[in-house]
Parts: C-alpha cells; structure tokens; sequence
C-alpha cells in the first residue's frame, strides 16, 4: 500500500477476509490521482457509498441495539396536542452516555413558510441535547430554540436544527392514515419526506457545545455523527407527529404506516452556498474523506478475480438492478440532471446486461471488479461514480474500516523554514493546474464569495457588476496560488541578480514572506497539498463558469444524500436516511445497513 500522503489510513484495522495478506494490509489497485478526483465535474456525479457518514451511524446504532433488550430510542416526554403543536423528547443512550433529540412544533403562517435562510419562524425546531433534560432545561430551550439563531444555547447542546412540513404531502398523510388507509405510494415516492430540514448548526456556532468537548466519545468520534443523528432523530419525531395527528383526528378508524413506507420516508433538506466553503477552508479533513474512500475502490479492484465468490456475483446484480430501480424512481425539474439521469438509466441497463452475459467477466483480463471498472471508463462520469459506489458496496470488509480515518485534526501551521527551491518544485508538481489559468482572462475572476451581513452566510457575487469584492473570502486559490508564482518568480530573479552574501535560498522563503504577506495563505496550501494530496478541489472557483451545484453534491454524497433535485446552480434539495432503519428495526433486521439506493417495492 502506498503510504504518501496518507498518514490517515496507518491505524486502520481490517476485518479478517481471504483478500488480506500476511502482512495484514489489504491488496490495492494503484489509486485515482487527485488531477481526476479533485475535479467539479466529477465531484458533481458522486454517489453514496458505504463510507457516507450516514450509512456508518447506521452500523454504529445496529451494534449497539443488538447489546440491548429495549429499542434503542425512547420518546421520554410527549406533550403534543390534537393538532401535532408542543414539545417531544427522545433519548438515545450509547456506550456509556445519552444525547436526547429536544423538538418543539409549533404553528406557522402561509406567508412566513421558506426554506430561506431568511426565515424567521419555521413548523419545527430541535436540539440534540446532552444527556436527559430536566424540566427547566426543556422550559429554557422552549424559550430560545424555536428562535433558532436569536435564542441562546448552551455547551449541553450538541446540534441545533430546524425543519418545516412538506405541507401537502404531511396533510395527504394524515388524512389517509385517519381513515385506516396507507399514503399513495406514487406520491410518497415523488417527495419523500414529511419534514425537509433547512440547517443542522453544531461546534460552538450560536454558543452550542464545540466539538472539541464530545469527539473522543464512541459515537461520536466520526465527522458529522452529532450532525447525523439528530437528523436520524428528527425522521422519527416526523412519523410520530404525523401519526399522532391522524390517530386525534380519527381515533377509532386511525392506522399507522406501513413499515415498507415508512422506510422510505427519509428526512429532506434544502443545501445553498453556506455548505461550499467548509470545503475550501477543512483541506486535511477533505483529503481524509476521499483518501478513505479511493483506498477502499483500490483495496476492491485489486480482489483477484478467482477470490470473488458466487454470492458476490448475484449480489452484484441484485445491486445493478437496484440501482436501474432507484434510477427510474429518481425524478427532477433540473434541465441539466434530468438529461444526465436519461443517459444514465440507460447505462445501467447496459450495465445489466453485461453482468448477465455469459462471457464476463473475461477470464482472461484480469480483476472481474477491474474489468467493470474499465468498462464504465467508456461511459459518462456519472456512470463512473455510480460503479465506484457499487464496487465499494460489494466489499465491506474492505470498506467498513476505513472510516475510523476521516477525521482529522488542525491541519499543520505554514513551514517558513522551507526553501523558495523546494516551494517552487511543489508549486510545478501539485498546481499546474493553477498555474494554467489566465487569470488576465476577465471570465477567469467573475466570481467573488462573501458572506452576509445580514444572515453571516456564504454569498457569490459578480465581480465586474456588483459592489462588495473588497469583503471577498479566500476561496479563490487557484489565483492566489498563481500570484504567489509570479512573485516568487521576481524575487527569485532579485536575488540571482543581487550581490548580498546572506542566505540566499535557504532563508527566502521567510523573507519573502516578510515582504509578501498577502502570499501566506497559498505557501500553505501548497505545503499542505504535498501532505494532503485530496486537500483541493483542482477548478478555478471565481471563473465565470464555477457551478457551486458541484461542490454541494459532493459533500451532500459523504453525508450519504440521494435523489438530488437541484434548483439552480447555488442550491438543491435532498433526502436523507432514506431507506434506513428505524430504531424498532435495528435489531431485528438481518442486514440494517442495506440501504444503498433505496427502492420504493409495492
């Protein structure tokens, strides 16, 4: 295994399975180079996988419900009246401490119903609490968490989130349930959830806890677990709510959902701009999660094609055809993805048939996984990214492991001790993709991001139309990286011209530095790059052409989202948890982490 630049994956332990080797490491293909996934458009097609953060919540729950007789959710207070408005309380205890979801619904007007971060009253709001509250907790959070940004946390909440009903579908629900009737199935398929979610705020944001004070607790040591679970948690309080609802509209006729639909209910969410920059400004923490994740596809495509067993091949195309069914069941407004999806449901039935025919894979070319992997190298990257999902899918014990590794700490302070020499060597290995804009080009500096003074939220604006580029933020590192050459490149030319005996070379950097503050910020990306070879997304992020739509899928797909439904460039819809267990069923099912691509079955 290749130990450049990933440091992240040295502690990964590796369930025992016929492809590790005595040396206890598993086997890898060679690794996709950064210079293909560090691009927007790919990182635009990505898909869930197993090491997505919610499927890992997932598996985490499952083992631990299995220790417990109980389901591992308990609804400890439930002060809901007729009409669904009040407060409700879950607790969930894990290895030794409890987090408690704390939800307040509450009734909201026609006129003041957006997904906007704008908005100033919303149908529901939470906290994940730690511990149990008391009475005066949930009194004091009643007061402060249905304002949201203008109440007032404290460091025993985690989380802080808020959601409002999908009106139309929430109320169909309700009056098919009162009478003893299951939802339209067509209809529940084509929205997907009760409650969309319109931020999940955590780590010291508005005075909650800071993820420093819980991220060495078992659950919670996992990017995003406090995150994930309290939408987990959120799903819940949905399907109680609206069950509630139907059962004092109607008692004596009143039923509850179908446990098929209602494991299709996920929890959805509207995602803007506010998500982009966190992965300009986390380099470390991105390499992590891709590093993790392209090892796990090389850790697959190096499984010799005699170690894959029969019931590999039939789950492969039990996935295929899940995946052909998930496709179909996928629908949106988006000109662009509609067009994408077309190809790609075609693909995948291409995709079908070739895993059914007779002659695959050839037994003379090598990895049956590398030959599928070859294959979708002629189709669209979509259908790429859709097989890297797949492969991964079919190997857990090569995947699960890994994401013990996709955490990381502060990344490493600029090094002004290097030389300018060996900057400039790093600078014309790791940017020239940089290094070839021309950024004299005005297309290539359309773009400026700010945040609000209004909202404190990411923002884009046009660089040669509106007012505001002097507040512009530093995601613009391609030309910042660009600018650092140029200078370097005057300066270098200053001191073979110059007559001082000093150090030269081997103290520029330092000097330079002390003469060109304003290059500080891209000398350490480009150090950090060479530590963290997946740290940056390799586009030019003010050009003209940048589509943030990209950079949201990317991330959304980690925290393991599907069934994107974009509604411009700047923002998108999407359902989480889909598919996945409810705490009743944790226990119980033979597998409660299948859930890749869920299915709506009749």
């Amino acid at each position: 295994m290749s130990r450049s630049g990933q440091e992240a994956v040295d502690a990964v332990s590796i369930a025992s399975s016929e492809t590790v080797p005595d040396d206890g490491w598993p086997a890898e293909a060679p690794l996709r180079p950064p210079s293909q996934v560090m691009r927007l458009a790919r990182m635009g097609c990505s898909f869930p996988t197993r090491l997505s953060f919610s499927r890992s919540l997932i598996r985490a729950l499952a083992d631990e419900a299995a220790k417990q007789p109980e389901p591992l959710v308990r609804c400890e207070r439930w002060e809901i009246d007729d009409d669904g408005y009040g407060r409700a309380v879950y607790s969930l205890p894990f290895a030794g401490s409890t987090y408690s979801l704390v939800a307040f619904s509450s009734p909201l007007e026609p006129e003041q119903r957006t997904d906007r971060v704008i908005a100033v009253a919303w149908d529901s709001a939470f906290v994940l609490f730690d511990g149990i509250p008391t009475d005066a907790d949930v009194d004091r959070l009643a007061a402060n968490v249905p304002r949201q940004e203008a109440g007032r946390m404290s460091a025993n909440e985690l989380t802080l989130s808020r959601a409002n009903k999908s009106v139309r579908f929430f109320e169909h629900v309700v009056e098919r349930l009162a009478v003893g009737q299951q939802p339209d199935p067509e209809l529940l398929n084509s929205i997907g959830y009760l409650m969309r979610t319109t931020a999940v705020y955590s780590n010291g944001k508005f005075g909650l806890s800071d993820r420093a004070k819980f991220a060495d607790r078992q659950l919670m040591s996992d990017p995003f677990r406090a995150e994930m679970l309290t939408v987990w948690l959120i799903r819940i309080f949905t399907v109680d709510l609206v069950e509630h609802v139907a059962r004092c509209r109607a008692r004596s006729t009143a039923t509850t959902l179908d446990p098929k639909l209602r494991r299709h209910l996920g929890i959805g969410n509207s995602t803007g701009l506010g998500m982009a920059p966190f992965l300009v400004d986390h380099p470390a923490l991105i390499n992590n999660w891709v590093l993790a994740k392209e090892t796990a596809l090389a850790r697959v495509l190096a499984v010799d094609a005699t170690a894959v067993t029969s019931g590999q091949r039939t789950r492969l195309a039990s996935l295929v055809d899940r995946a052909g069914r998930h496709l179909a069941q996928w629908s949106t407004q988006d000109v662009r993805l509609s067009e994408r999806l077309v190809q790609l449901r075609n693909e995948v039935e291409q995709l079908a048939r070739l895993v059914d025919a007779a002659h695959w894979p050839d037994a003379n070319g090598g990895s049956a996984w590398q030959q599928l992997y070859d294959w979708s190298h002629t189709k669209s990257v979509e259908c790429q990214e859709l097989v890297v999902a797949l492969l991964i899918e079919l190997h857990p014990e090569l995947a699960d492991g890994l994401t013990g590794c996709m955490e990381a700490g502060a990344p490493a302070s600029l090094d002004p001790s290097m030389s300018i020499a060996e900057l400039v060597e790093l600078l014309h290995r790791d940017w020239e993709w940089a290094l070839s804009i021309d950024f004299s080009d005005r297309t290539e500096t359309t773009l400026f991001w700010y945040t609000s003074e209004e909202r404190l939220e990411p923002r884009i604006g046009d660089r040669y139309r509106e007012d505001g580029a002097e507040l512009e933020r530093p995601l613009d590192i391609a030309r910042r990286v660009s600018a650092l050459r140029n200078d370097l490149s005057a300066y270098r030319a200053e001191l073979e011209t110059s007559e001082s005996t000093d150090d030269g070379e081997s103290m520029g950097l330092a000097r330079f530095l002390m003469r060109h503050r304003e290059h500080r910020l891209a000398v350490q990306r480009v150090q950090l790059l060479a530590r963290h070879p997946y740290g940056e997304i390799q586009d030019n992020l003010i050009c003209v052409d940048c589509l943030p739509i990209d950079m949201l899928r990317w991330k959304l797909a980690f925290f393991g989202a599907s069934k994107f439904d974009p509604k411009s460039d700047l923002w998108t819809r999407i359902t989480l948890f889909q598919g996945a267990p409810f705490p009743d069923e944790l226990a119980d099912l033979d597998e409660p982490d299948d859930w890749w691509l869920p299915v709506l079955t009749a």
